[in-house]
């Protein structure tokens, strides 16, 4: 590079970048380390726990005969409840901010709030909850009191997902539908909603993949940290498998701080097939198509 081709403002900006990259390449590692060693120390204290009889068992306080079964079945149980309340509250809210909703200043000023909402912090929500659903609906301390409060939690995500799925449908699509005599709910409900499909059901299970893991709500709603019964209703008392883990790391003794490692290994399980799913009905769904 010669004296006059030398452009020091350009030479600074690929410094930064260099810089910049090298950063994100350090953090990247860093993370991925971590996590590494996290999921070496939980696999080398819980495995020796797991079990069908710590499926089967119920909490005990004594560690040799303590299980996860009221904490899975309570997981099982919320999950349901909160998957048949926000698809499709989030599913017909994404196809009215785009498909119904005219461009005017309060459409604008919903959609800006709802992506605001998907950044509230959990804990926000399980005061939410506490208030409305637990003392103002009296529905107590319950399934359904914490079903919908997860479902507000995920309702934004779940929104705003359906909406991405729905704006990347092709418009000649629908402009081929609108010039054979269909209406627009046709349109929708026939052409629209199955090519959209795919990305709405991956960001439906991705989104309950985050809210079972929530521990913060549930604790503010009054989630009981020792229950040793399922839930046979939604007005029931009930555990999930994150609180659970929160009350085994509480407690002083050794036993129960892998009893809760095992149980991280079940919840990651979990996840990995809601995980999994989402990726097969997405590639099933695309392949139909």
């Amino acid at each position: 590079m010669t004296a006059a081709s030398f452009d020091p403002r350009r030479e600074a900006r690929h410094r930064r970048g260099r810089i910049f990259r090298w950063l994100c390449l350090s953090a990247v590692w860093f993370a991925g380390l971590t996590l590494v060693v996290l999921l070496v120390k939980v696999t080398a204290d819980g495995v020796p726990w797991l079990s069908l009889d710590f499926i089967r068992n119920y909490p005990s306080r004594i560690p040799a005969r303590a299980g996860i079964r009221s904490a899975i079945l309570g997981t099982l149980w919320m999950m349901a409840l909160t998957g048949a309340v926000s698809f499709p509250l989030g599913v017909g809210a994404a196809v009215y901010l785009e498909e119904y909703a005219p461009d005017n200043w309060l459409t604008r000023l919903l959609q800006t709030n709802i992506a605001n909402l998907a950044g509230v912090p959990s804990i926000v929500y399980g005061i939410l909850g506490l208030t409305v659903f637990v003392r103002v609906f009296a529905l107590g301390r319950s399934v359904l009191a914490g079903a919908l409060t997860l479902a507000l939690l995920i309702l934004p995500v779940v929104i705003i997902a359906s909406r991405e799925a729905l704006r990347a449908v092709p418009p000649s699509l629908r402009e081929a539908s609108y010039g054979l005599g269909a209406t627009r709910w046709q349109t929708i409900r026939y052409h629209v909603l199955p090519v959209a499909l795919p990305g709405i059901l991956t960001g439906t299970i991705l989104s309950l993949s985050r809210a079972i893991g929530e521990t913060a709500p549930l604790i503010m709603i009054g989630a009981l940290t020792f229950i040793a019964f399922p839930p046979t209703s939604p007005l029931d008392p009930f555990t999930v498998l994150p609180i659970q883990i929160f009350n085994w790391t509480a407690k002083p003794q050794a036993d129960f701080h892998s009893l809760a490692a095992a149980a991280i290994i079940v919840l990651l399980l979990i996840l990995l097939a809601m995980n999994a799913t989402a990726i097969l009905l997405r590639n099933k769904y695309r392949q139909e198509l």
